[in-house]
């Protein structure tokens, strides 16, 4: 055989290395190799407690934290790195991927790396998940390096600080069913987000999430990229960019856009007509407040079935409202107020039988209730103000009995005032029917309404008197009848001494003990008259300093020799010093008489400071009264959960309606919590198995919200400093409400704030060890151990020991509650953000906790995503000591 050609030649050592080439490509790296990878990124980062177990003697598939092996060409490999919220501090491009090329999973989500995504992870061939969200990361929001990953599944790096344009290689993804989630940190959006793009053939689900701080028209305009081309299946299906600055116009590929689920556009400067919107067959929530919208509701909308939440207040939206609408009999939430909206409202809204949430004030609205609003029984709050609607009320919205709100003021209503709204006895915040035609008089039914605060009836052309039944009223701190024709004595209820003259003005002839009213005069005219009432005034004016005198004299006795006898019925011959919202002192006989003199057959709970009794009143109102141990410290006690209860208001706060001080015993009177503390729940078996994952969901969020509301919102912060399972109550509907406000503290920015130890064991914030400063992050850790109690279903002890202690490779699962059966993904999802959040409320530093405002703003995303890792995902507890 001839010598070789050179092309033979050439073509001979061409193939030769080539297979050399996709032969040293298909060599496997060696464990060892692998665990040297990881070993050299270890040593890079700031903090390695997490990793400790890396490096030990024992190989990487036997107990390193956070890695998971399988077999690939007869030996065992790495495979999945999973270090979720693990608080690792470092570069990201410090990790050597070309050692790891076996790896099909990466999680190193919530953590605090910084650097940049390296190139080296284009030699990941197998990755199929890449999670990198809530770091630090800096760079292209997606390199090309990331396109070459052809197998890759799912994508997350939304909450990063990336930049840069989304690059045109996004279409090397092959495989079909990618989950790609973007997002951009505070003011980290350099570039914009290219308006065109092939997507291929492929169905993606993307998520777009915005934080707060983003500007400009475009930003909003050129993502809508990802909607386009619906036969080459771009699937845009939340969007989340509320609160922003973003203006220009509304997109039309928005409108377009059939895969939507989940839309927040909310609190943004966008302008557009919306009349086409409603194409959505997905879509179950959608916000578009407080923009410039404009255009008409669509009877599309009535196709959208899956719809739960609808807001798009505070536009320029004309027309009426569909009817085709009464087809959304799962929507929950319905606000288009502040528009122009015209019309009637449409009865077949009495379809929408999920509604709790209705608001269709500030518009243009005419024609009377319809009667078919009496079938919204779930209904919780109403709001038709400012319209122009007529007619009466009867018939419709009285038989909305779980109304929490009803606001009807500014109309043309008219006819009397149904006697039938005293039934809707969960009215709590507000009874408005101001500024419309009512007239007759006010029936004395209303009085039924003990739980209401505020109640507006001026400007009508109601007669008669304020029935004197409204002493019954004990939670009314607010009474406007002004601008009637009333007449006669203003009942004697205590807040109404104070009351301003406004509440009153222009009627035919009020009086009463209001400061502001002439004193009822109730004999004949003329001088005899007149000089007998002198004398009834001076006798009261003397017996009331005499009994002031009296009180004070036998309290001061009292306390000076600590003791004394306790007297037979406990009222009858005791002098009361009493404040309430009425008659204290009869409502402290009768509490003495439900409770027969506080017997321990009707204490429901025992605490630190006093027990818990239930007091069946006579005229059938149950309350639940703490009885306050008789010490001097207790004192203090008892007029700090005065001085906080009686200046806030909140649904998940327990209500203080009144208190009663005596020589021979103080007490206060709260609304009943029929289901008693969440620790008696989470300590029974079977009342454990009731609260099942979603109620303990949305007991964490309750108590967010009113913590958030105690720290933020409030005339000056209060601290409560004992969050715990036995002061969260429950309601029959398991709402959760905060109380014992006993050891609570007004936060005064001019002072340091210290005060001795005080809270419960096991709850406290381990700065607590070595100051005494009093800061609103001490109640932020203790509700991080709260949500680790809730979930765990137990107090979380030795979790929250020294990390040496800890546990290690403990996951959501292993994490949760054995009585009931683990959660389906979507719900672990949503556990694992709010376990992610109370990790952070527990950093043993103050200040690099969260505030409450802070958490409540997480958990108003965490329903957005589904991970169907979260619940195997590794929960890493920080260190502290009690």
């Amino acid at each position: 055989m001839g010598p070789l050609s050179p092309l033979k030649l050439i073509l001979q050592s061409a193939i030769l290395l080539s297979s050399l080439v996709l032969l040293l490509a298909t060599i496997v790296p060696s464990i060892d190799e692998q665990a040297a990878a990881l070993i050299a990124w270890k040593a890079t980062l700031q903090s390695q407690q997490p990793l400790q177990s890396w490096g030990s003697k024992m190989l990487p598939c036997s107990n390193w934290r956070g890695i998971r092996c399988g077999a690939e060409q007869g030996q065992m490999v790495i495979n999945k790195i999973a270090l979720r919220g693990m608080r690792l501090q470092g570069s990201l491009d410090a990790l050597n991927f070309s050692a790891l090329t076996t790896l099909t999973s990466i999680d190193l989500s919530h953590n605090r790396l910084t650097g940049r995504i390296p190139c080296n992870i284009v030699s990941l061939k197998e990755l199929r998940a890449l999670r990198l969200h809530n770091n630090q990361i800096r760079g292209s929001l997606l390199q090309p390096a990331l396109a070459a990953l052809t197998k890759l599944r799912y994508l997350v790096l939304s909450n990063n600080l990336l930049s840069s344009s989304i690059p045109k290689e996004i279409d090397k993804f092959e495989d079909k069913k990618v989950l790609i989630q973007f997002g951009f940190g505070f003011d980290s959006l350099d570039l914009p987000i290219p308006h065109s793009g092939e997507l291929g053939d492929r169905r993606i689900k993307i998520v777009l999430a915005f934080s707060l701080g983003i500007e400009g028209s475009i930003v909003i305009f050129h993502i809508m990229w990802l909607c386009e081309g619906e036969m080459k299946g771009g699937r845009l299906q939340i969007l989340t960019a509320e609160d922003n600055n973003l203006a220009g116009p509304l997109p039309t590929s928005l409108i377009k856009c059939k895969s939507l689920v989940r839309v927040r556009l909310g609190q943004n400067q966008l302008k557009g007509d919306i009349s086409e919107l409603g194409l959505h067959p997905n879509l179950v929530y959608i916000d578009m407040s407080s923009n410039k919208l404009f255009g008409r509701l669509s009877h599309r909308w009535g196709e959208c079935t899956k719809l739960t939440y609808l807001h798009a207040s505070n536009n320029h939206i004309t027309g009426i409202i569909p009817s085709s609408m009464g087809k959304l009999s799962q929507l929950g939430s319905l606000d288009v107020s502040s528009n122009k909206i015209e019309g009637h409202i449409p009865p077949e809204i009495g379809n929408m039988v999920s509604l709790f949430y209705l608001s269709l004030e500030n518009n243009l609205l005419r024609g009377s209730i319809p009667v078919e609003v009496g079938s919204l029984q779930n209904l919780e709050y109403l709001d038709l103000s400012w319209n122009d609607l007529s007619g009466p009320i009867q018939g419709s919205i009285e038989n909305c009995l779980k109304l929490r709100l009803l606001k009807l003021g500014h109309n043309h209503l008219c006819g009397s005032i149904s006697i039938k709204l005293g039934m809707l006895i969960n009215l709590q915040e507000l009874l408005d029917l101001s500024d419309n035609a009512f007239d007759g008089i006010i029936p004395s039914q209303l009085s039924g309404l003990s739980m209401l605060e505020a109640l507006n009836f001026s400007h009508n052309t109601l007669n008669g008197s304020i029935p004197t039944s409204f002493q019954g009223m004990i939670s009314l701190s607010s009474m406007d009848v002004s601008y009637n024709n009333l007449e006669g004595q203003v009942p004697h209820i205590k807040f109404l001494e104070e009351a301003p003259v406004e509440w009153f003005v222009h009627n035919k002839n009020l009086c009463g003990t209001v400061k502001a009213l002439p004193p009822c005069d109730f004999t004949q005219k003329g001088g005899e008259g007149k000089k007998f009432k002198h004398i009834l005034l001076g006798i009261g004016a003397a017996v009331g300093i005499a009994a002031v005198f009296i009180t004070a004299l036998v309290t001061w006795q009292y306390r000076k020799k600590k003791s004394g006898e306790q007297s037979k019925n406990g009222v009858g011959d005791t002098k009361v010093f009493s404040v309430w919202n009425f008659d204290g002192g009869d409502v402290c006989k009768q509490i003495y008489e439900a409770t027969e003199n506080f017997n321990e057959t009707h204490c429901i709970g025992t605490g630190g400071n006093g027990c818990v009794y239930k007091a069946h009143l006579s005229t059938g109102e149950i309350f639940a009264v703490k009885k306050i141990h008789m010490t001097e410290d207790n004192e203090l006690v008892f007029m700090r959960e005065i001085d906080a209860l009686t200046s806030i208001r909140h649904r998940n706060i327990v209500k203080l309606f009144g208190y009663c001080s005596a020589v021979h015993g103080r007490f206060l009177v709260y609304e009943c919590m029929d289901r008693g503390s969440l620790s008696r729940y989470l300590e029974n078996h079977d009342a454990a198995i009731e609260l099942d994952w979603m109620r303990r969901i949305s007991i964490v969020k309750d108590v967010a919200n009113a913590l958030s509301y105690i720290h933020h919102d409030c005339f000056a912060p209060i601290v409560h400093r004992d969050i715990t399972s036995s002061n969260i109550l429950l309601d029959l509907e398991f709402r959760a409400c905060i109380s014992d406000f006993g050891i609570a503290k007004i936060l005064d920015v001019e002072t340091s704030n210290c005060t001795k130890l005080a809270g419960t064991k096991g709850y406290l914030a381990p700065e607590l060890a070595y100051t005494t400063r009093v800061t609103e992050k001490c109640d932020v850790y203790r509700f991080g151990v709260l949500i680790f109690e809730l979930f765990m279903g137990h107090h979380p002890g030795d979790f929250l020991s020294p990390l040496p202690m800890a546990k290690e490779n403990t996951s959501l699962k292993d994490l949760l509650d054995s009585r009931l059966p683990l959660p389906e993904v979507k719900t672990a999802s949503e556990m694992f953000m709010l376990i992610m959040a109370a990790v952070q409320c527990l950093d043993p530093s103050p200040s690099r906790r969260p505030t409450m405002r802070d958490v409540t703003r997480m958990f108003s995303i965490a329903d957005d995503l589904s991970n169907p890792d979260d619940l195997h995902a590794d929960i890493l507890i920080p260190a502290y000591y009690q």
